[in-house]
């Protein structure tokens, strides 16, 4: 049986204009407060940034089939996009104004299996080290009983944003 699945987002140009104008951890909470849009791939996947704090952003996804790979379980690739959202985003919460970044590597550990019977899952991030260049995070995707699903480590290199 066929299924499918449809979804929309904002124009992300919106969202990547409003980077210069404030404090990364402002422009996190303006996302969640629905004044920018999501990025685009947060619809596509169907994942929320649901929490935003100096030093810690969380996302959380409700996993269904559209996420799953050939063998019945959520593709380790939407594992690697929560928890590389989850360390940029808290990465991201302590940057000053004017100032922007990208992530330099991501290494995931993959720990135990997802599936629509996991419910939700939450990728939390959290940021070890910020320096002048590049900052260093981990993430840790958790099932509601709290078990460690998969961990991520991330280094982001910064940079300054200029202003349009």
């Amino acid at each position: 049986m066929r299924r499918s699945r449809t979804f929309e987002w904002g124009d992300p140009a919106v969202t990547a204009a409003a980077v210069p104008h404030g404090s990364g951890l402002d422009f996190l909470r303006e996302i969640m407060a629905g004044r920018l849009p999501a990025p685009p791939v947060a619809a596509m996947l169907g994942f929320t940034l649901e929490e935003a704090e100096h030093g810690r952003a969380v996302f959380t996804l409700e996993p269904g089939e559209e996420h799953y790979n050939p063998i019945g379980s959520v593709h380790g690739g939407v594992f690697a996009t929560l928890l590389d959202s989850a360390a940029g985003c808290a990465v991201q919460s302590v940057l000053p104004q004017g100032t922007g970044y990208t992530s330099l590597d991501l290494t995931v550990k993959f720990l135990r299996p997802v599936t629509v019977d996991t419910g939700k899952i939450r990728a939390v991030g959290t940021v070890l080290n910020a320096g002048r260049r590049t900052a260093l995070a981990q993430a840790e995707l958790r099932d509601s009983e709290d078990r460690l699903l998969a961990h991520a480590t991330s280094t982001c290199m910064l940079f300054p944003v200029q202003q349009n």
